[in-house]
């Protein structure tokens, strides 16, 4: 049985933050565009379900981003009303070579991202970051 992991991001533009995420792992936002099309054609969504990003068509309220060798987990984005309130319970955690930590915080930085603090009480140090709409995420 082959098992593959999502996680599921609610925000406020699924659009930006798949475009951040894919920046940020090197991953693909995915191209959901013929699906889009062939759905609003066949009355299944309402044509008000889809926009234009990048030229194509896609989802109003989804978007994801997926590593086209399958390695990383899909990252998922899916509109909803509310605004984050409270630190995430979840949060993502990336590895980064010792040599490389700072020169990705100034690489996340650029792309949108927020350094909110640095931590060593569990070893090597780590830079607890923000996502464009505020996600936590550390660099370890």
């Amino acid at each position: 049985m082959v098992m593959r992991t999502q996680v599921t991001f609610d925000c406020a533009d699924p659009h930006s933050q798949a475009a951040f995420w894919a920046q940020v792992f090197g991953t693909v936002v995915e191209d959901h565009s013929a699906l889009v099309d062939r759905l609003v054609a066949e009355g299944r969504i309402p044509a008000e379900d889809r926009v234009e990003v990048g030229g194509r068509s896609a989802f109003r309220d989804v978007a994801a981003c997926a590593d086209p060798q399958g390695v990383e987990p899909r990252l998922f984005f899916q509109r909803v009303p509310e605004g984050k309130l409270v630190k995430n319970r979840v949060h993502l955690d990336i590895d980064v070579e010792e040599e490389r930590k700072l020169a990705e915080v100034d690489r996340l930085t650029g792309l949108g991202a927020r350094l909110v603090a640095t931590a060593a009480d569990r070893g090597p140090i780590a830079y607890v970051m923000q996502d464009p709409e505020g996600n936590e995420f550390c660099l370890h």
